[in-house]
């Protein structure tokens, strides 16, 4: 579903800023995989996320997502094939508006615009069955504006419509970092019943390396822009962060980063 073929990135080219962020980096998930990404502070999490949603340009290197070469796509032309929870709740929804206004936008993305009535009876009771879902309450709320909730409601809802049309690809970057441990707790599990029950192919970026290694099927840890560490099926289950960290003390040849990580 997502192949990434030995991709470059370095931001201030030829300055004294200069930067490589991504070095030759190549992974491949397949359909219905979710796999989660850590690492320390520029490790190159974030640029390989941006990069594969379109907002930075690779300077080497190709992404295809469902056999579509996506390289030289713009960001918007790659919206129909991703679906995007940030860090910030804030980001993915429209703030002025209701809840059920949100989720009509979210269900109609990509589609053409017509004079036709707003939310059908039958869409406001899709809506309705799915907030309800989520346990939070909202679906006695579909009313309300979505400036209202509280961060965790909002990216629960925000989460929710990122996968209304089911993607290809679902990309979640960092979208528990801005939350409470209790709130993120209860985001993360709604996370996990959607991505099974959808089959989502999901690339979930965190800096909790316990969330990395209880959620998902595949853990990948980068380390100065490239892959360095890849582990999935048994061996991710009997995974531990201590054992997580010695790996990548032998990985690094360091073990001045295992602070770094467990701090951040």
């Amino acid at each position: 579903m997502l192949e990434i073929k030995g991709i470059w990135k370095t931001f201030n080219a030829g300055t004294v800023n200069e930067k490589v962020a991504l070095k030759g980096v190549s992974l491949t998930l397949k359909d219905g995989e979710f796999v989660t990404v850590i690492g320390g502070n520029g490790a190159g999490k974030s640029t390989l996320m941006n990069a594969v949603a379109g907002v930075y340009p690779v300077d080497q290197g190709s992404i295809i997502i469902d056999g579509v070469d996506v390289t030289g796509l713009p960001e918007y032309k790659r919206a129909p094939y991703i679906g995007r929870v940030f860090q910030d709740p804030m980001m993915g929804t429209a703030a002025t508006m209701q809840i059920e206004e949100n989720m009509a936008l979210a269900a109609r993305r990509g589609q053409g615009r017509g004079l036709r009535s707003g939310i059908t009876k039958a869409e406001r009771e899709r809506y309705r069955e799915m907030l309800a879902a989520l346990g939070l309450g909202l679906e006695d709320r579909m009313t309300s504006k979505v400036g209202l909730l509280s961060g965790g409601q909002r990216q629960a809802l925000t989460l929710l419509m990122a996968t209304l049309r089911k993607p290809k690809l679902l990309l979640l970057d960092e979208h528990t970092a801005a939350l409470d441990p209790k709130t993120a707790a209860k985001v993360l599990e709604t996370t996990e019943t959607i991505i099974q029950r959808d089959q989502l192919t999901t690339l979930m970026i965190t800096h909790n390396m316990r969330d990395a290694i209880a959620h998902g099927t595949r853990l990948i840890m980068m380390y100065e822009g490239r892959v360095a560490i890849d582990i999935s099926g048994e061996e991710k289950k009997k995974l531990t962060v201590e054992g997580l960290l010695e790996m990548f003390s032998k990985v690094s040849g360091s073990t001045e980063a295992d602070d770094k990580l467990l701090l951040s």
